[in-house]
């Protein structure tokens, strides 16, 4: 079906007969067009002569074309991919919907004319064209031009070239100059996803017959199957060969680390192998050094809760313990902690395993067991260092928790982390260890729990009303005259965030500042006590009264919520330790009246 060629319309001209701007702005901006050969409208919206929404209106006025906000739509991978990704990124232009009128293509400069044209001799179906902004154009051809595609063609490749045995599978691998080898591609690619759909970790598992690639996006699995086992090997190895393991060792774990470069961005990434039925599975943590660090505002602390963690950090001793489980986001938190108190004046020493950032003026240390230089080696050399502010990657067993605990208590501060599940039943984990009660009475002075909720989706979030069940337990937690008042929203679920109705996450946290009232339940051994103490501080608020008041924000969703925070109030985390402590009343007397802050 043959269509109407479109006109060519004089941008200028047209704005200028809409009175958005003045022949002068005009000339102004044909001038800067003449010097850097850029669009008109994108030097008009530089120079700040007319906002982008303006030109927009004009334009879609002029054509009656509508314009479209691609946040409010959910695309459909099949239509989208009617326009090859390479051409929508050169034309500008994504295919919207399909129906019996025709396509629906989506144009940043629907003005092109020589662009209609070759996207009518291309797609060859009767088109009609939309309006979209530029930068959501651009954004959404990053999320739905996934390369999941991309990913199981080349390992079609791979598959093809193993099974002509023209390619040894070490010769593959260790081949450097083949940078164009359809293994090294792959890995490429699947790269990419990974940093397209802001994955945290990516998981390669060989099954029998296919490949398993997973993606780990705001805690949850994605996964795509690829046909073929031998491409697992082959992927695997060269894996192995950018971390430096040994490809010969198939049988036991090995850990390795390297970095790489992906849209300007530099991705440190940590790698584990793990001899499974089918081969060797890996999973790669994937850290973005080229984000900067949070700051302690950016953490989404309450202000209050902010201000006492401030004051707590700045003291000149005592140790402050960050909880939770793998994966709720404490080492963001501690590197936050550091980042604020890392000037000129101050000495700052870390144990880490491994090293996630690398942080100016901070002297960082790798744990290595392989040759005996585990925490507590470390952390006993740090102490003749000279430090002020001293970092333990985690409080694994009693002797690094007792050295951590010395230091706190001579004059250093010290930050640490333990995998608890409330602020309150850390204190049972330490004297579980064996700790001294008059040692953790003494030198901690604040506990910070912590988890991850997904965030609803601000492109398709939408009001909601609870369901029995959720009214139920909201009712429980903060009374039903507090929840009739709560409000709360969903996502629907769109093209931005995978249907999924979540996009990103944060934080919540509960703080314990350790006063004189709960460092005298510490050192009974009154675990019961410690808590009831700690529940009546001013200001307190727990886990899960912090992810209702976020859920009521509008930022997390109610479901979310009770997923995350379920079985954190159970009586069972708090029970009362009945086992009597081997110290002197005299000696914790006298330890507790010396006690800083």
């Amino acid at each position: 079906m043959r269509q109407e060629r479109r006109k060519k319309i004089r941008l200028g001209e047209l704005l200028i007969e809409q009175k958005v701007i003045n022949p002068a702005q005009l000339d102004q901006a044909l001038a800067e067009q003449k010097k850097t050969g850029r669009k008109l409208g994108r030097v008009l919206t530089d120079l700040g002569i007319v906002q982008e929404q303006q030109l927009n209106e004009a334009l879609a006025r002029h054509l009656q074309i509508p314009f479209v906000d691609l946040k409010q739509l959910t695309l459909d991978q099949a239509t989208v991919r009617l326009l090859p990704e390479a051409l929508a990124r050169r034309f500008r232009a994504l295919v919207l919907k399909s129906d019996t009128r025709g396509l629906t293509v989506g144009m940043a400069d629907p003005t092109d004319i020589f662009v209609y044209d070759e996207l009518v001799t291309r797609l060859k179906q009767p088109l009609l064209i939309a309006l979209v902004r530029e930068a959501e154009l651009l954004r959404t051809m990053d999320i739905v031009y996934r390369r999941t595609e991309q990913i199981a063609s080349i390992a079609l490749e791979v598959r093809e070239e193993l099974r002509a045995g023209d390619i040894d599978i070490s010769q593959l691998a260790i081949d450097e100059g083949s940078s164009d080898a359809p293994v090294i591609r792959l890995i490429q690619t699947i790269f990419h996803d990974a940093v397209n759909a802001r994955a945290s970790d990516v998981h390669i598992e060989p099954g029998e017959g296919l490949l398993r690639v997973r993606l780990r996006v705001d805690g949850v699995l994605q996964e795509q199957s690829i046909e073929g086992r031998g491409v697992a090997s082959a992927l695997v190895t060269r894996l192995k060969l950018m971390s430096s393991l040994d490809i010969s060792e198939k049988r036991l774990p090995q850990d390795g680390r390297f970095s790489v470069k992906v849209k300007d961005r530099s991705i440190d990434v940590r790698m584990a192998t793990m001899p499974v039925q089918y081969g060797e599975s890996v999973v790669m943590r994937l850290l973005d050094q080229s984000n900067s660090l949070m700051t302690l505002e950016q953490l989404g602390m309450p202000d209050g809760m902010l201000s006492k963690f401030r004051g707590l950090i700045e003291r000149p001793a005592g140790m402050m313990l960050v909880t939770g489980p793998t994966g709720s986001g404490k080492t963001t938190t501690l590197y936050s902690a550091l980042s604020y108190l890392n000037r000129s004046d101050t000495k700052i020493l870390t144990a880490e395993d491994p090293v996630e950032y690398r942080l100016d003026r901070v002297n960082q240390v790798q744990v290595n067991g392989k040759i005996g230089l585990d925490f507590a080696r470390i952390l006993r050399t740090m102490l003749r260092a000279d430090p002020d502010v001293i970092l333990v990657g985690e409080m694994r067993d009693r002797e690094t928790a007792e050295i951590g605990l010395r230091a706190a208590i001579t004059g250093h501060m010290v930050f640490s982390t333990l995998h608890t599940l409330t602020a309150a039943a850390t204190v049972n984990r330490l004297l579980d260890m064996g700790v001294a009660g008059y040692m953790v009475a003494t030198a901690l002075h604040g506990i910070v729990a912590q988890r991850l909720v997904r965030q609803v989706c601000p492109d398709c979030a939408q009001a909601t009303e609870p369901d029995d069940h959720q009214v139920a337990w909201l009712q429980a937690q903060v009374g039903a005259s507090v929840a009739a008042q709560m409000k709360f929203r969903t996502g629907a679920g769109c093209t931005y965030c995978n249907l999924s109705g979540y996009r990103g996450r944060a934080a919540i946290y509960e703080l314990i500042e350790v006063d004189r009232s709960l460092a005298d339940a510490i050192g009974r051994g009154d675990s019961q006590g410690f808590s009831a103490a700690a529940r009546a501080q001013t200001g307190y608020t727990t886990l899960t009264r912090s992810a209702i008041d976020m859920a009521s924000a509008g930022k997390t969703t109610l479901a979310e919520v009770i997923a995350t925070t379920s079985g954190l109030d159970d009586p069972i985390h708090e029970t009362r330790r009945t086992v009597p402590l081997p110290v002197t009343d005299d000696l914790t007397d006298a330890l507790l009246s010396g006690r800083a802050g």
